[in-house]
């Protein structure tokens, strides 16, 4: 196995770190095009508790000052920039004064659990149900129950959310209807939590994979069809090989190569997807944590959620170009 050639390594990871700024100094960019002050908001929230500030001059100069927006524009650029390297993205106007990290890191791991669980689930079957819709030795009910199945992907996540949540919670009730654990449960490593958030986690991880599985079954069906009329695919057969050997070694192992890099790109489509559906089961992901924010206009913690889901999907496209060749032997690193 070649090594990676430092030319080439050196050039993505240029690449990578060109397109992270281009997207943070977009993500800066846009608020700031709204005519919302950020500290007139965080003003309103404490005179509608109170119901009046005294000083309210005194108190918005200081809440600019410490949300820094009372600087010139450049010099907040470049704050911004040496924060987000640090993952400093401010303090929350809507939880004012909690800065915005410490609500990323609480929702974060929650997320994380959530989309692997349901991307790997999806990326798995979805993968195994367009090579069986191709294969010849699929039997007929197969190839016609897994196309019918394909009508859920037209369902938008919210929606099988709401369906799921109607059966298995309201009617059934075999799952809670929103929350990520039980109330009665200490968090920690234990059994017990370890059950309450899976019990919890199952219904929106399902609404999630029941609608986004036909990507990955049609994708890998039209790579399917495309292998199998490959010479090394006929001179297996010919050679009188396994039929299951064939499907695996030969069709399935080159076909799915192309859906690896895919993988990687549905990171953030997936976090996207989530959105709602965290916050119809107020599941306590960044989802849910977006959501507020923008129904609050929350600008930090959009900023900061949203860097947060591009520098992701940033990563993983940049580690799978480098362990691609690793993956097929017949890609190899060019030197740049």
């Amino acid at each position: 196995m070649s090594r990676i050639p430092r030319s080439y390594l050196l050039n993505r990871l240029v690449t990578l770190v060109l397109t992270i700024l281009i997207a943070a100094t977009l993500i800066w960019i846009i608020p700031r095009l709204s005519p919302v002050d950020p500290a007139e908001i965080a003003l309103g929230r404490m005179a509608a508790g109170a119901g009046s500030v005294a000083n309210a001059d005194e108190i918005l100069a200081q809440l600019r000052a410490q949300m820094g927006i009372d600087q010139p524009l450049i010099v907040q650029y470049f704050k911004y920039l040496g924060g987000v390297l640090v993952f400093d993205f401010g303090l929350s106007t809507a939880s004012f004064p909690t800065p915005v990290s410490a609500l990323i890191a609480q929702a974060l791991p929650w997320t994380l659990g959530l989309m692997v669980l349901s991307l790997v689930i999806t990326f798995v079957i979805g993968n195994l149900l367009g090579a069986l819709m191709v294969w010849e030795r699929s039997p007929r009910l197969v190839k016609v129950a897994i196309p019918a199945a394909m009508v859920f992907t037209s369902i938008p996540p919210i929606l099988s959310g709401l369906l799921l949540m109607w059966i298995f919670a309201a009617k059934l009730q075999w799952f809670p209807l929103t929350g990520s654990y039980g109330l009665t449960v200490e968090p920690g490593w234990s059994w017990d939590f370890a059950q309450s958030v899976i019990h919890h986690g199952f219904l929106p991880a399902l609404s999630i994979i029941v609608v986004t599985f036909g990507f990955w079954a049609l994708g890998m069906r039209g790579l399917m069809i495309t292998v199998q009329g490959e010479d090394y695919t006929t001179l297996a057969k010919a050679k009188g090989l396994r039929p299951r050997y064939i499907l695996y070694r030969y069709m399935i192992r080159n076909a799915i190569l192309p859906q690896i890099t895919a993988f990687a790109l549905k990171i953030g489509l997936l976090i996207a997807g989530q959105v709602l559906v965290e916050r119809i089961f107020a599941y306590n992901g960044m989802g849910k944590l977006l959501y507020d924010a923008i129904l609050d206009q929350d600008f930090p913690v959009i900023q900061g959620v949203s860097y947060v889901i591009i520098l992701m999907t940033a990563l993983s496209v940049f580690l799978v170009d480098l362990v691609y060749p690793f993956i097929d032997p017949r890609v190899r690193h060019e030197a740049a």
